[in-house]
C-alpha cells in the first residue's frame, strides 16, 4: 500500500513498526489522532508541518537520502505519513484486516 494512502489503523501500526513496538503488546496507540501520541515523534524527528488550506496539512523532514515529504487531513495524519515514509519507503505491506473498508 502506498505511505501516502494509510489511515487510521493501518497509519498508527506502521508507527508502530517504525518505532519497534508490537500492537499486542500495546494495544491501540492512536498516533494519527492523539497529540499525546503522535506529538513526542513529531518533536523528535523535526518533522515541519504546513497549512496549505482547511483540508490540507504537508509535512516534511530530512534524511540521509534528502527530503521527505507527507500530507493528509489533519497535522498528525500528514505528520505520520511523512514518519512512516521516512523510514519504511513511499510502498509498505499491510496485513489485509488492516487496511480501511476491509
Amino acid at each position: 500500500m502506498k505511505t501516502a494512502e494509510l489511515t487510521g489503523t493501518a497509519l498508527n501500526s506502521a508507527v508502530m513498526s517504525c518505532e519497534g513496538l508490537s500492537k499486542r503488546l500495546f494495544g491501540d496507540i492512536n498516533y494519527s489522532g492523539d497529540w499525546s501520541h503522535g506529538g513526542p515523534i513529531i518533536e523528535r524527528e523535526w518533522i515541519d508541518l504546513h497549512c496549505v488550506d482547511d483540508s490540507l496539512w504537508t509535512a516534511d523532514c530530512s534524511t540521509p537520502d534528502g527530503l521527505i515529504m507527507g500530507s493528509g487531513p489533519t497535522p498528525l495524519i500528514a505528520a505520520m505519513r511523512c514518519y512512516v515514509a521516512s523510514k519504511l519507503g513511499d510502498q509498505i505491506d499491510i496485513p489485509t484486516e488492516l487496511m480501511e473498508g476491509k
